[in-house]
């Protein structure tokens, strides 16, 4: 494994003031660099995601490749425009002058990526520290090692590693980055993962992006296409076997529909993978053994009503759905992340509201109902990091729409523009001209206040 250089942030640095890298040009050539290695290195990456994750084909493109492809062209389409100053007003007690917004890089970024998409959640967070005018430093998760030794190699034969470099390793190795003095860290992963960086980073007052995880609530109420809903939710929960920050954790489903929801689930599965979903090339399976350990224990709460299969030899736990839990059972206290989905039934959309006030703020909150005014409460009277109504994990596919977390579900939002934005600095400029400069600003003071207050009132 490689060894992070002794200083690569302060390395970073230097080459960060000593080179073009804010030059928007550079920028440009650069990210057309990383879209041209993506696309030449496509079928490594495929294999690689498999070997790691058993993600089936299109599974991997449309949630790995193309979602960082996509970023990459909305950057190379914008880039110019997102990295103009932004002008704003000037009161006129500043006149004459001019106000503006620049957008200046950090420096050095350390990015922090995860197991369950480690290429997206490695990938996106580059695109955006690179279109920025950050060199970045990429450390990739050890437990995904396929695909962090493919972006080891891919990022190693094209960027010099004082731009932008892949530094790979366990635990030992994260403590040792984060001890260093980087201008921004942006992590993904848990909440309790989370809080470490926080800290580490505390010591050098160095600003952080959290994208974190949460029990992400799916709400279903009586007024709904059951079918529709039951393949929606079937999707968002199942897609790369439950291993996803924004997969629905568990459902609220209202008593008047909760069998017939269920029924629904269990056909869907049955379409979308079989009568045997260990037989489907379409169904990934979990990471490692310590997590297929972990979610196999939460088999043992409440009763199963769809699948329950496993084998540990494959790493395969079945879609499986689990009635007859409680609030104080472990499935429902901590992130499932994996392919278990509780059920639980409701009658009042208010009291549903009031216990979901009491609990952590998720990363993504799905509402199914044609109701909306309910949809309306949802909306005001929630807190989450996003929304899907009427569907799951559909809001992170928009990338005009920030995605991030509040809480502890996280800080700071990525995505499109908004990625830009969280890995720059806003630079707030103001230009006067030497022409006038009224004395009533400066001692002595002689200005009678009742005069003051009006003068200013107009001029701000």
């Amino acid at each position: 494994m490689n060894k992070p250089e002794l200083g690569i942030a302060d390395r970073q640095r230097e080459f960060f003031y000593s080179r073009s890298v804010r030059n928007v040009e550079f920028r440009l050539e650069q990210l057309h660099v990383l879209k041209r290695i993506i696309i030449d290195h496509e079928a490594r990456i495929l294999e690689a995601l498999n070997k790691d994750l058993q993600k089936p084909e299109a599974e991997a493109y449309t949630s790995e490749i193309a979602p960082v492809l996509h970023e990459i062209d909305l950057a190379l389409k914008h880039l110019r425009s997102w990295s103009k100053p932004e002008r704003v007003r000037t009161p006129r007690i500043l006149y004459p002058g001019s106000s503006a917004i620049y957008r200046e890089p950090y420096g050095s970024v350390l990015i922090i990526a995860p197991w369950n998409y480690p290429f997206q959640l490695a990938m996106i967070p580059l695109v955006g520290a690179m279109a920025a005018g950050n060199c970045a430093v990429l450390k990739p998760s050890e437990i995904s090692s396929f695909t962090s030794r493919a972006m080891a190699e891919m990022i190693g034969a094209s960027f010099d590693p004082s731009y932008v470099t892949v530094i790979e390793g366990g635990v030992d190795l994260t403590h040792q980055l984060l001890s260093q003095h980087f201008d921004c860290i942006f992590f993904t992963g848990s909440s309790r993962i989370g809080k470490i960086v926080m800290e580490a980073a505390a010591k050098y007052l160095t600003p952080v992006v959290l994208e974190l995880g949460g029990k992400n609530p799916c709400i279903v109420d009586k007024d709904v296409d059951v079918e529709k809903t039951a393949r929606r939710i079937v999707w968002g929960k199942y897609f790369n076997a439950g291993q996803t920050c924004l997969a629905p954790d568990y459902l609220l489903v209202h008593k008047a529909v909760k069998e017939k929801l269920i029924d629904a689930i269990r056909l869907t599965i049955e379409r979308f993978y079989g009568n045997e979903p260990f037989q489907s090339p379409d169904y990934a399976r979990i990471i490692n053994q310590q997590h297929f350990v972990r979610l196999s224990a939460l088999l043992k709460e409440g009763e199963i009503v769809v699948g329950g299969a496993t084998d540990s030899t494959a790493r395969y736990i079945a879609p499986t759905v689990i009635e007859k839990v409680s609030w104080n059972n472990n499935i429902m206290s901590e992130e499932i992340f994996g392919p278990l989905l509780p059920v639980l039934d409701y009658e009042d959309i208010t009291e549903v509201i009031e216990l979901l006030q009491r609990k952590s703020k998720p990363l993504a909150l799905y509402f199914f109902s044609r109701n909306k005014q309910y949809q309306k409460r949802i909306l005001s009277e929630l807190s989450s990091g996003g929304v899907s109504i009427n569907d799951t994990m559909a809001h992170i596919q928009n990338v005009c729409l920030p995605f991030g977390g509040v809480g502890e579900s996280g800080m700071g939002e990525y995505h499109g523009k908004a990625s830009f934005d969280v890995l720059s600095h806003k630079k707030a400029v103001l230009k006067r001209s030497f022409f006038a400069d009224p004395q009533m600003k400066y001692p002595p003071y002689r200005t009678p206040l009742k005069y003051l207050k009006k003068v200013l009132k107009f001029l701000y």
